[in-house]
This record gives C-alpha cells, sequence and structure tokens, in this order.
C-alpha cells in the first residue's frame, strides 16, 4: 500500500501527466495534489466534482444499479480522467488526473489509474 502523496507523485509519472489530485466528491476539496503549472487544481477539483454528482445522479435517475469506473473530459489540448475510487475506504473519493493530449495514450493511463488506486492507502 502506497501513501495519498505517493500515489499522487506515482500519477505524474504517467505519460503526458501535468497534473494529479485525490479529491472527496462529497465535499469538493481536494486531499491532496500535484504538478498543475497554470491549472488551479483547487478550482478544477471543485468543478470536476459537480460533473462527478451529475453522473452518479443520472445512474440513480436511471435505475442503473451500477457505479461508473471513470469519467473522460476531453479538451482540444488536454484530457482530464475521473477515477472513482472502488476501495472501501475510498467511498466518496476520485483520483483526477490531467494529461497533456498529444503526449498521452489513454487506455494505457487508464491502466495505470486502475493500478495506483488498487495501492492507494487512505
Amino acid at each position: 500500500m502506497t501513501t495519498v502523496n505517493d500515489t499522487l507523485k506515482s500519477a505524474l509519472d504517467i505519460d503526458g501527466a501535468i497534473a494529479a489530485a485525490l479529491v472527496d466528491y462529497e465535499t469538493g476539496m481536494s486531499l491532496g495534489s500535484v504538478g498543475g503549472g497554470t491549472l488551479d487544481l483547487d478550482v478544477a477539483a471543485a468543478g470536476n466534482t459537480d460533473v462527478v454528482r451529475a453522473e452518479l445522479k443520472t445512474l440513480q435517475r436511471l435505475g442503473l444499479d451500477d457505479t461508473p469506473e471513470d469519467v473522460l473530459i476531453t479538451l482540444g489540448t488536454q484530457l482530464h480522467l475521473l477515477r472513482l475510487l472502488q476501495s472501501q475506504n475510498g467511498q466518496g473519493l476520485f483520483l483526477y488526473l490531467v494529461l497533456d493530449r498529444s503526449r498521452a495514450n489513454l487506455a494505457m493511463a487508464r491502466r495505470q489509474l486502475t493500478v495506483l488506486e488498487r495501492n492507494v492507502e487512505i
């Protein structure tokens, strides 16, 4: 098991990674973040919390007994990947990864986030 900070630092090793954060989608607060440059991760975390909540509410309204693994937001130059933590301790949390679209491999990034999710100790 790895700490939140170690997990976030490892997320930055993913090809094309610009920033990473662990976010509580109940409160919209970031529990830790790395990278970002000019991207305000606190604002991004709070805004993407609304995205996660909307997705969960939509699934509930549809009567689907399922939970999303991740949510992808594609921009012209970036990919924003929101990976909902599925572990018992990760309830209400998501890993937020920002990727440079020109340098990232989305399939590999999703796979690597899954591995990080399994090993993070909260």
